[in-house]
């Protein structure tokens, strides 16, 4: 029997010391997801790979690519407990987990804060084209998906570029309109020596190796489309920021109206039975209103429009009713019905 084995690769960086300074580390973790969702919480299950405090994060990928490929090449023979056989075992990966700039550099891309500043697909543009009405409009719609040919390519005409003169702007100018920045190749030599000089000093670089080898490991990886295959990280990037944004403007208004005492009032009164993990304590929300954190962004997401409806203008609670739906969404913790979560085909 042969069976395919389906991981999650998650990697971050961590503190290698047990004390409070820091002692940054890069660590690779995997978890079966033939697992059911529960089992996967376990920490048993969460299987340390390979940690390093001087490799770069690309380096770590490329030696888990490589073991990866590797095993689901050979495949992995084991003894089956419950059905008394051999069975062969085939690894693949599934999907990458991580916050948002180890993913952004996982799929060799800028991050959140340039002009094309999403890592699935092209949406978005200048800064002067995201101010005008048309620009502001297109954020909200799908671009053109991204694909690792594509940014391979984009990668490839970097490094072309920086061989030439003018090398510094044109390599950021190639960055700026596409998003595009590769981490794990090599660095950009003076501007200043001429094209030959750069093109023998790159090529003594490559150690005899190819450009492709140079790049993110990641782009020409098996079942992999990092582009595709990688969730969005919600904790950051909904309740730590729309929602903790969206809160701190409806506090404003509440204090300016002096309609906190009110809204915290309501908040005790709450009934949190139909609330899942409900973190909903109206004394300490109210008073570390700036320093909360996920869990409590998350219970109130679910009950402010109830809870604001008069308070604050209605276009507040109209942002606070669509937030309340995205988490709940979002935050599915199980499935009943599979079929209404598979994505029709004419999509």
């Amino acid at each position: 029997m042969v069976y395919v084995v389906p991981l999650i690769i998650f990697m971050d960086d961590v503190s290698g010391n047990i004390l409070k300074q820091w002692n940054k580390h890069h660590a690779i973790y995997m978890l079966n997801m033939n697992l059911p969702c529960e089992m996967l919480k376990k920490e048993f299950f969460v299987r340390f790979i390979t940690s390093s405090p001087h490799a770069a994060p690309m380096e770590l990928m490329r030696a888990m690519k490589d073991s990866l490929c590797n095993a689901a090449q050979s495949g992995i023979v084991t003894w089956d407990c419950k059905d008394e056989e051999e069975v062969m075992l085939i690894p693949s990966g599934l999907f990458l987990a991580g916050n948002n700039p180890m993913q952004a550099e996982e799929c060799s891309h800028t991050g959140l804060n340039c002009n094309y500043f999403c890592r699935t697909c092209d949406v978005s543009g200048t800064k002067e084209y995201k101010a005008s009405e048309e620009g502001y409009n297109s954020i909200f719609k799908s671009g053109n998906l991204r694909t690792p040919e594509k940014t391979t390519k984009d990668i490839q005409h970097q490094f072309e570029a920086a061989m030439k003169s003018g090398a510094t702007t044109k390599v950021q100018s190639a960055v700026s309109s596409t998003g595009v920045c590769d981490r794990s190749g090599l660095p950009a030599t003076a501007e200043s020596k001429i094209t030959a000089a750069l093109e023998k000093e790159f090529e003594e670089s490559l150690r005899g190796t190819t450009l492709n080898d140079t790049m993110n490991p990641l782009l020409g990886m098996n079942g992999i489309n990092m582009h595709l295959d990688m969730p969005t990280e919600i904790l950051h990037t909904i309740l730590l920021g729309v929602v903790k944004y969206f809160w701190g403007q409806s506090v404003f208004l509440l204090e300016k109206a002096k309609l906190l005492h009110i809204f915290q009032s309501r908040l005790e009164s709450v009934d949190k039975d139909g609330l899942n993990a409900p973190s909903l304590n109206a004394d300490y929300i109210c008073h570390y209103k700036g320093s909360l954190i996920g869990k409590h962004f998350k219970s109130l997401a679910q009950v402010m429009p109830l809870l604001v409806h008069d308070l604050v203008p209605q276009t507040v609670v109209n942002g606070w009713s669509v937030i309340g739906e995205l988490v709940a969404l979002v935050w599915h913790t199980t499935i009943p019905d599979t079929e209404e979560y598979l994505v029709s085909s004419h999509y």
